[in-house]
């Protein structure tokens, strides 16, 4: 989820997406709530994964955030949803989907 910032409104973003098979999802214009939603995880990626620890590497940081975004979503208990990690807002059987937690 980001903004429409003219970055991500560029064909090569959009190109990336769909090479990785995300799918980009816009926030809001002008709603605060949904903005703010997204800048909160962009800040928590930069302090937990991006500058949590010293990389020597780019390539050793990026290895490092398929693990980041699976604690994120799956294990990080999230003030905002009582203390829940993200993936319980997705309305799937969280306890039916154990291949594909770990």
């Amino acid at each position: 989820m980001t903004d429409s910032g003219s970055c991500y409104r560029s064909k090569a973003f959009n190109r990336l997406c769909k090479a990785l098979g995300i799918r980009h999802v816009y926030t809001k214009p002008y709603t605060p709530k949904t903005n703010g939603k997204a800048e909160r995880f962009i800040r928590s990626g930069l302090r937990e994964w991006a500058h949590a620890q010293a990389y020597y590497t780019l390539e050793e940081r990026k290895k490092e955030l398929p693990y980041w975004l699976h604690h994120y979503n799956w294990h990080r208990p999230n003030a905002g949803i009582k203390r829940k990690p993200p993936i319980s807002r997705s309305g799937l059987d969280v306890n039916n989907l154990s291949k594909f937690h770990s």
